[in-house]
């Protein structure tokens, strides 16, 4: 176990960015003890607390969200998922971050199509989060859906619960670290986008154990088909192998989706 002082010493300097300084404290402070484990110390030990956080959720913010603004509009939003005004607002904010940006030209196909053997939607465990719960008017949704996603981030989450919240009381936001495993909340889909290649980068080994302990009915998987920078690369191929090979041994059923720039999974357990 490494030092307290020391251990405190490298959040606080890590977290002291801007770019990191929302990141919930947990993640970081055990990022930090295990570069501290691994022998490293000073700037060489903040370089790869940052590096992996950088590579878990930074590198897909193409640019710092306005919180403020958004928050503060999500109030006047009318309460229907189906207004004009509300779409106009879900995609103008999704544009920051890059998983869900890049899915915006099929927004309504993609939750559509990987949703409709399950749908009407009555609950969902949005893990790793991002932007994404702001697709939720393009979702099949039943009349008494309740929405639940979490990720690291807790700016993001903050509006992430304002504008869950403002459509659904009973739907929430909340901080939680996914290498240290799944939260207790159950639902009928969890969904897991684009999300294991990014933990994989913490923990090559995470994948096959979190899919099993996720308390899901269906949990829907999806890997990213082109680079940040547009490029293939045969990601299609690696990704599909890599997650049968994920799976193999476990007795569920799975359907399996392709889209120009995401292949999915719905998984059934």
């Amino acid at each position: 176990m490494p030092d307290k002082a020391a251990l405190a010493g490298l959040v606080e300097t890590v977290q002291a960015n801007r770019k990191y300084a929302g990141i919930t404290a947990d993640l970081v402070s055990r990022l930090a003890a295990d570069a501290l484990d691994r022998g490293l110390q000073g700037k060489a030990a903040v370089k790869d607390v940052r590096n992996k956080l950088h590579q878990v959720g930074g590198a897909y913010f193409r640019q710092t969200p306005d919180y403020a603004s958004a928050l503060a509009a999500i109030g006047s939003l009318p309460q229907s998922l189906e207004s004009p005004e509300t779409q106009s607002f879900c995609r103008a904010q999704m544009q920051a971050h890059a998983s869900s940006a890049e899915r915006l030209p099929i927004l309504a196909e993609f939750f559509q199509t990987c949703l409709a053997p399950i749908a009407p939607v009555h609950s969902i465990l949005d893990l790793a989060c991002g932007l994404n719960p702001l697709a939720l008017p393009w979702m099949p949704l039943a009349s008494d859906y309740t929405y639940q996603a979490c990720d690291i981030y807790l700016d993001l989450l903050a509006l992430v619960d304002a504008f869950l919240r403002h459509f659904s009381p009973g739907s929430q936001a909340f901080a939680c670290d996914l290498v240290a495993g799944p939260p207790p909340a159950a639902a009928q889909v969890a969904f897991l986008l684009k999300t294991l290649p990014c933990l994989e980068q913490v923990d090559k080994q995470i994948s096959a154990a979190l899919l099993p302990s996720i308390r899901a009915d269906h949990i829907l998987v999806s890997f990213p088909a082109k680079s940040l920078g547009g490029r293939s690369k045969g990601m299609p191929d690696f990704y599909r192998d890599h997650f049968y090979t994920l799976i193999a041994g476990q007795p569920w059923q799975v359907q399996e989706f392709t889209f120009p720039n995401e292949i999915a999974f719905l998984v059934t357990k």
